[in-house]
Formats: C-alpha cells, sequence, structure tokens
C-alpha cells in the first residue's frame, strides 16, 4: 500500500508453453504491473523469452483453450498457452512430451494424404513452391538497411503469417507489424499484392514515416536495372 492509501497489485507468477509445441517445458514469469502497464507489452515480453518464431498475439488457457484478453485476467500459478494468429493446438502442455492422442495423429495422417493426393502434377507443384522475394524497411529507420524476405507461394493467400514472418525479421521497438506499407505509405492488404523484388515498409502501431529509404539505404544500380 502506498502513502496515500492505493493498494498495489501483487506480482503474479504464471507459466507459459509454446502453441503446438509438447516439448516445450514452458517458462516461468513473474508479472508485475507496477513494470508490465499493458496486456500488449506482456506478450512483448513473452515473445522475447519463448523465442518465439512470430510475435505473440494471444494468450489461452493449456486444457480448454480459453482466449485470455485482458492482463487482469491472469491468475497467480496458472498456466497459458502462447500463439500468434493461428489456431490453439490442443496439447498436453502440461506434460511435456506426451505423445498426441491417437484420434489426433489419424486425423493428421488423413490431412497428410489429401495434400499428397492434390499435387499430382509435378509442373503445377513447381508453380506453387516458386517463392516471391520482396525487400523491407523499418519504418522511421535510416540506419538499417532493408532485408530480404522470401515469401512462400503457398503463404500468399494467408496475409497474417506472412505479417508474422515480417515481425520476426524486422524487430521493431514498438512491437509486432502490423502493417506493410509501399514507399508512398499505400497499405499493402494482401500476399497477392506483393510484386516479387519491390521494395516495402514494415510498420507497427505508429503512424507510416514517409521518408527517403532508398535513396539513403540502398547502393544506386547501374542504369541499364533501372528501366
Amino acid at each position: 500500500m502506498t502513502s496515500n492509501g492505493t493498494v498495489l497489485p501483487l506480482a503474479k507468477n504464471v507459466v507459459v508453453y509454446k502453441n503446438g509445441d509438447p516439448f516445450f517445458h514452458g517458462r516461468k514469469f513473474v508479472v508485475n504491473q507496477r513494470q508490465i502497464l499493458t496486456f500488449e507489452s506482456f506478450l512483448n515480453e513473452v515473445t522475447h523469452n519463448i523465442q518465439a518464431q512470430a510475435a505473440v498475439r494471444n494468450l489461452y488457457t493449456p486444457r480448454e483453450g480459453h482466449r485470455v484478453r485482458e492482463l487482469d485476467d491472469l491468475q497467480n500459478g496458472s498456466q497459458y498457452v502462447a500463439a500468434g494468429f493461428e489456431k490453439f493446438k490442443k496439447l498436453d502442455y502440461l506434460n511435456p512430451g506426451a505423445k498426441k492422442p491417437a484420434a489426433n495423429r489419424k486425423s493428421e495422417g488423413i490431412q497428410i494424404r489429401t495434400v499428397y493426393r492434390l499435387n499430382v502434377s509435378a509442373k503445377w507443384r513447381k508453380t506453387i513452391q516458386m517463392p516471391s522475394v520482396i525487400h523491407v524497411f523499418r519504418n522511421g529507420d535510416l540506419l538499417c538497411p532493408p532485408f530480404r524476405l522470401i515469401v512462400p507461394r503457398n503463404a500468399l493467400q494467408d496475409w497474417e503469417k506472412i505479417l508474422n514472418m515480417v515481425t520476426e525479421k524486422a524487430n521493431l521497438r514498438t512491437g509486432a507489424v502490423r502493417r506493410l506499407c509501399t514507399l508512398e505509405g499505400e497499405t499493402v492488404s494482401s500476399g497477392e499484392n506483393l510484386e516479387n523484388g519491390q521494395y516495402y515498409v514494415a510498420v507497427g502501431a505508429e503512424k507510416f514515416k514517409k521518408l527517403p529509404y532508398v535513396e539513403l539505404l540502398v547502393p544506386k544500380a547501374p542504369s541499364h536495372n533501372l528501366r
């Protein structure tokens, strides 16, 4: 309790697992609301500490998969599962290394066989597997050159997955990448709108900053390449 009578929130101890990872033993977090003021800040902290492949955007209860929406909803001594934008995957998180239920394995086997039956044309498989390559600047950053991102063709239909891929490589100080913009500041809304070999800007929750990214960070190419 402070001098003016305000009761400070107690720190909460929670354990967080990775969505879909049956071998991750969980990471313990002490949630002190005097230091972690928002749920978004806690998700960023989880992303960094569990070394998630993509930014953590959701927390779920491990048994029923109920979504946690607020920092106040965290219960002291409880366990949670960290996920990006993908669906919650029901596993035995509290017993790492445990095998999946037989029904789940059977279902997954059916899904895999279905995928192979669809890939009947070698020419079609080659077309599907050709990736798109884009170059991405970090919003407002005139010190770091753009990074190269290879986007598999089968990921172009999943825009959230692409944003997660950009988030992982961009490491924005503001957290997760919320938008991908053209150099003019126009928001790209789907993977189908990405142009192979073009430059884009990764933007978080902040406003887009129109700066001379290419002029300052990209070496000038020979004139015949600028047609």
